[in-house]
């Protein structure tokens, strides 16, 4: 057991060695490289606007009020405008997203667009 002298307060610490045994259908892997598999599995996929309702529980009344159309977000969005969303222009087309791009744009601008101050 070793003792540490802390601001006055007599701290114990006490060092041990522990073997946890890993079930043989699991792996250990760092944060980063689940960031990676995460992305990898978006990549060179296209979302549906149902699938974008799934994937921030809304409706897709709420998402076009709140995030496709309010002009910050759609100069952004727009594929028309270099962004990652096609925006359906006559009758019978639909929503297509990128969804990597879609799901970081989500998570970079999650309190803009969930915020009451927007």
């Amino acid at each position: 057991m070793t003792t540490l002298l802390q601001d006055t307060e007599l701290q114990q610490q006490l060092s041990i060695n522990l073997t946890i045994p890993i079930p043989s259908d699991s792996v250990i892997i760092s944060k980063v490289e689940l960031q990676e598999l995460k992305q990898q599995q978006l990549k060179g996929v296209y979302w549906t606007m149902k699938d974008l309702e799934v994937r921030i529980n809304r409706k897709h009344e709420w998402i076009k009020d709140n995030i496709l159309y309010p002009p910050k977000f759609k100069n952004i969005l727009d594929v028309e405008q270099g962004g990652f969303v096609f925006y359906p222009q006559s009758k019978g087309q639909t929503w297509s997203f990128h969804a990597l791009k879609m799901a970081e744009f989500l998570d970079k601008n999650f309190q803009q667009i969930f915020s009451q101050k927007r």
